[in-house]
């Protein structure tokens, strides 16, 4: 389980050294793909695999599974982290999360979210109010 954040920042090649805490999450590879809110989402390869066979299951005549499997899919990219945990980060992501070189990485259970460090400070300044404010309504029986 992916907890935290961390604030590190893109290298001269576009790569990511992921904090060592979760590198051994990621010894049998990484997949990264686009994430909602225009944020890159990682997973560790086998949790990703599960992902895909439960999005396999959805009727193909489900045009909204169709559509988020299509999105999800066509934008990742896998790899494996080199010996220092660096993964690089492809253009293709990066231009749709408009990161830049100061990043925000966020631990949210079996995925981490990679954010322009600036896009997630703001998000989190307008998203904290509502946090507060979240009623039973959202989140039936979970807190």
């Amino acid at each position: 389980m992916f907890l935290g954040t961390f604030s590190p920042r893109l290298d001269d090649k576009n790569r990511l050294i992921l904090p060592a805490k979760w590198r051994p999450a990621f010894d049998g590879g990484i997949v990264m793909t686009r994430g909602q809110e225009r944020c890159v989402f990682a997973f560790a390869r086998a949790s990703f695999e599960t992902l895909v066979d439960e999005l396999a299951s959805a009727p193909l005549t489900n045009r909204d599974a169709r559509e988020y499997s299509r999105m999800l899919l066509a934008g990742a990219q896998d790899e494996v982290p080199d010996k220092q945990g660096r993964v690089t980060i492809a253009p293709l992501l990066r231009e749709y999360a408009g990161l830049t070189r100061e990043l925000a990485v966020l631990g949210v259970g079996r995925r981490l979210e990679i954010w322009d460090a600036t896009t997630w400070q703001d998000l989190q300044q307008a998203g904290e109010q509502a946090f507060s404010e979240r009623s039973t309504e959202i989140l039936p029986g979970v807190l």
